[in-house]
């Protein structure tokens, strides 16, 4: 997610190169240091690799419950679950707040790359959504009871293995793999690539989120980037929904700058960017080396940044607690069966109903999308 020893790295190979997209020059990258072992590049490549953090325990969890996780439907076709964790424990992230002993899903994203690889939908799962959480097991070795509660807390209870469980159980999709990446890990990968620019349609004043910004075009460092997609209460209308949508427009800005020339391709800022978003990542063990984290996406590379769709679970008020979300049933059900049947997911034109249409289509926006426009 073939080997990373085959990419080429001279001649013709590098000039075709430059003209592909982002995933192509990590995969460069990557074989750079594999075939440069005489000067260093195999200790490099080693290091890189050994950045990443296995999930061996939620691989273990996972597998004693593997009779009742859904089938996956079509082959080839992909689901990774990404996880930002609001974990105050490790390197840097104790500055966010007090170590209490747990964590929460601080963001929780389905990311479903098509059989073909020529779309990709990635759907925010909102923390407040209440949902019914399995038993799962506790870092102190316990089991937890099963409970209708907020997404979120499936997390604290048992790490990835209770919320990709979780998941599933919502959405009768098979996770193939997971990501988790913490507040530290979030700000040295934006760093990395020199800031994100977005654009702010008017100042931000925000003490809370610790941010100062004018409107306008605004390039966001990683400490600016994390206030920027975390704050909740003091921007927007103070819900969820603008948060998610900040988080959403701030991952397709990512994308294009990591997509750039610039970055790809200047091993100055190529290695720092590995070595970041390497040290960042706790993964299913398939994916924790450079080599499956290159499995997984070289055949995303041709994906056009119009076909990198993102959208927000259809969701209302809870009807209990406003302040608490649940599923709109009918189109949650559908946006789950295209998903699992690895069909297009249709994002509604701006101000254009959804409703009524007898092709279901959801309200998002593509990677493609100028937040200025």
């Amino acid at each position: 997610m073939t080997d990373v020893v085959g990419a080429s790295a001279t001649g013709d190979g590098l000039a075709r190169r430059r003209r592909r997209c982002w995933v192509r020059g990590v995969a460069l990258g990557a074989g750079v240091l594999l075939v440069g072992a005489v000067g260093g590049g195999w200790a490099l490549y080693a290091k890189l690799s050994h950045n990443i953090t296995a999930d061996e325990a939620a691989e273990a969890e996972l597998a004693r419950y593997e009779r009742e996780r859904p089938t996956a439907l079509v082959r080839d076709a992909q689901n990774i679950l990404l996880i930002g964790s609001d974990t105050r424990a490790g390197n840097g992230n104790g500055r966010y707040g007090k170590d209490s002993g747990t964590q929460r899903s601080d963001t929780t994203i389905l990311l479903h790359l098509a059989r073909d690889r020529r779309s990709a939908t990635a759907v925010s799962l909102p923390r407040d959504l209440m949902v019914h959480v399995p038993g799962c097991l506790r870092a102190d070795g316990r089991r937890s009871e099963p409970s209708f509660t907020l997404f979120n807390s499936a997390f604290e209870v048992g790490g990835s293995a209770c919320t990709i469980r979780t998941v599933e159980k919502l959405t009768n999709i098979r996770i193939d793999h997971h990501v988790v990446v913490d507040f530290s890990g979030f700000k040295n990968v934006v760093d990395a690539v020199d800031g994100v620019q977005v654009c702010l349609k008017k100042p931000i004043d925000d003490k809370a989120a610790k941010l100062r910004l004018p409107a306008g075009r605004v390039t966001l460092d990683g400490e600016q980037a994390l206030g920027y997609v975390r704050a909740r209460k003091s921007l927007g209308d103070g819900s969820d929904t603008g948060r998610m949508e900040r988080q959403q427009q701030f991952l397709g800005a990512l994308v294009n700058k990591v997509r750039s020339s610039d970055v790809l391709l200047n091993p100055a800022k190529l290695y720092p960017l590995l070595d970041a978003a390497t040290s960042a990542l706790t993964t299913d063990p398939e994916l924790a080396s450079l080599r499956g984290l290159y499995q997984l996406v070289r055949g995303i590379r041709e994906i056009p940044t119009d076909q990198v769709q993102f959208l927000t679970v259809p969701r209302e008020p809870y009807v209990y607690d406003s302040n608490r979300d649940q599923l709109v049933t009918g189109r949650a059900d559908a946006l789950f069966a295209l998903l699992r049947a690895d069909r297009p997911v249709r994002i509604a034109k701006k101000n254009a109903s959804s409703e009524n249409s007898s092709t279901p289509t959801f309200r998002g926006k593509t990677a493609a999308e100028d937040s200025c426009a």
